[in-house]
Parts: structure tokens; sequence; C-alpha cells
């Protein structure tokens, strides 16, 4: 570390599949970084890396010029922010709280609300590109809030994704976060069907994924999602829980304001079944499992 006193301090609360290896990238460029999460590894593997692991939520935002929070979902952003353990009564005023968890929208207009009251600034910061990105630091980053606050958080957003881009008012993140969950679970989908219809007929998949990816039927979710699919290799990168999560995110939301969503509501059933069928622990890609039953494939 070349000289901490010039960065600001990050507490970073939540390691999980996305929070570790983005809490590693911001090691890497130099942040101090005090870890909170719920297992005991995790802060293990925190501290291992170079960071500073914390018994309690409390005790990592305390000093903490930004708090990142990368949690599953609206109940677990309100249980880390509110209540006397919590971020909000523990952080101190000035303090930048950057939210990368995907949650609902009125969560994040809540959050900043309650925050302010507090002399806390948020923004909603919620990310794309799974796992993979949050290792390689590629991430899509789509941010609601206010534009001085996101160009405070944009050089330690720069260490943890590529795209990254203020898209309205606080929520307006998650809006953007949650259609972008719509098209990905549609994509899916649409491969899933792909490849049954492809290994019925007979034909050679890895070839014929090969030639789809190469043209307008190609995708980031298809090049991303390809060995899945041709391994059945479905080890988490995106739960499906999560996903299912989010599909109810952007029906109810998309409802609020009116917009009919025909396709998405569908493939949110879909998911729905996939977690029924018991396979809310796999990757999203096996929403090729629930395409191989309905077309009578003993998964």
């Amino acid at each position: 570390m070349s000289n901490p006193a010039a960065l600001p301090s990050i507490a970073w609360i939540g390691l999980g599949i996305m929070g570790s290896p983005m809490a590693e990238n911001l090691l890497k460029a130099g942040y101090p970084v005090t870890g909170f999460t719920l297992e005991q590894d995790k802060l293990d593997r925190l501290a291992a890396a170079g960071g500073t692991a914390a018994g309690s939520i409390a005790e990592a935002v305390k000093d903490a010029d930004v708090i990142i929070t990368m949690v599953p979902a609206s109940p677990q952003v309100e249980a880390i922010n509110y209540g006397p353990e919590g971020i909000l009564e523990n952080a101190r005023s000035g303090a930048l709280i950057i939210d990368m968890s995907s949650i609902t929208p009125q969560t994040s207009v809540d959050l900043a609300k309650n925050a302010a009251e507090k002399g806390i600034r948020v923004i909603d910061a919620p990310v794309s590109g799974g796992e993979a990105g949050a290792i390689e630091a590629v991430l899509s980053i789509m941010v609601g809030g206010e534009q001085a606050d996101f160009d405070a958080a944009l050089p330690i957003l720069e260490a943890l994704g590529k795209v990254i881009v203020l898209c309205g008012p606080h929520g307006s993140g998650q809006t953007v976060k949650a259609a972008n969950q719509l098209i990905v679970a549609v994509n899916i989908q649409a491969c899933a069907e792909a490849v049954v219809f492809l290994e019925k007929s007979g034909v050679n998949l890895t070839a014929a994924l090969d030639v789809l990816n190469g043209g307008l039927a190609g995708s980031t979710v298809l090049t991303r999602k390809k060995d899945n699919f041709l391994n059945r290799d479905f080890k988490p990168g995106f739960r499906i829980d999560l996903h299912h999560k989010d599909m109810g995110i952007v029906t109810d939301a998309a409802r609020n304001v009116g917009a009919a969503l025909p396709v998405g509501a569908v493939v949110a059933q879909l998911v729905a079944s996939l977690r029924a069928q018991g396979d809310g622990g796999l990757d999203h890609s096996a929403l090729l499992r629930a395409v191989e039953r309905l077309s009578g494939a003993q998964v």
C-alpha cells in the first residue's frame, strides 16, 4: 500500500460469492478494507487478502469513510442498516453508503431518506456480470443517487467494474438492475430451449452453439453460460433463488408503473418452478433443467 492515508477507508458488509472477490479487488487497488459478514471462513479469507475482519457491523463501520454493502435482498439491507446495531446508528455523519445489493427500488429510496436524517449519504449501485465479472473487476454498475455522491464513489467503483453509469435519482440503479435481470432470465430461457431442441435433433451441440454465438443470436449470456449448458455444470455463479427474488422485483415494479411484461411473467414462473423442484441453489443456467423436464427428460 503506497500511501493508505490518501485513500478513503472502506467498511464492507456482506462477503458472499460477489462480495468477497470485490472486496479483494479494492485491497489490490490499495484501499484499507474492514469487513463484516456472517461466515467466519469469509472473514478469514478477507484477512488473508490483507483486509481487517470486524466482529460486528458497528465495529466495521464506526471509522469508515465509505460503507459498501452487498447482501442478498431487501430484508437483509434493512437488517444491516436499521436498529441499534445497524449501519445508520453506528456510522459517522458524512459517511457514504454504497449499496451494491439488488433490492426493490423503494427500499433504496427509503434508505436514502432515512440515512439523510443522520447526515449519511447513500447511492444504490447494483451490479451485473456475476461471479466472473466480480473476480475480473469488469462488472456493469448501475447507480441511483446524487451526482456529487456518484462522483465521490466513482474511483472506488472503477476498481470493481468497467461500465459505471449514473441512471437517475435514488432507486434508479435498482430499476435498471431489475430490467437487466428480466433480459438475462429471458435470454437464458431462450438459450435453454434452443439447447434442448438442438440435442433432440441430434446435431453437434458444441458446433451449433459456436455458430449461433457468432451471429445475431449471440449474447454475453450465451458466451458466459455455454459451458454450463454443454457440461450440465450448474455450480452457482448466480443462484436460481436470487433470480427468483429479482423476477419478483421486476414483475412487481412493472405492475406499479403500468408496464406489461408478458414473456417476463412466463419466465418468472419457470424460475419459480425450478425452485419448487429443489433447484434453487443451482446457477440460473439450470433453467435448462426446467425445459428438459417439460420435454420429457428425467432430470
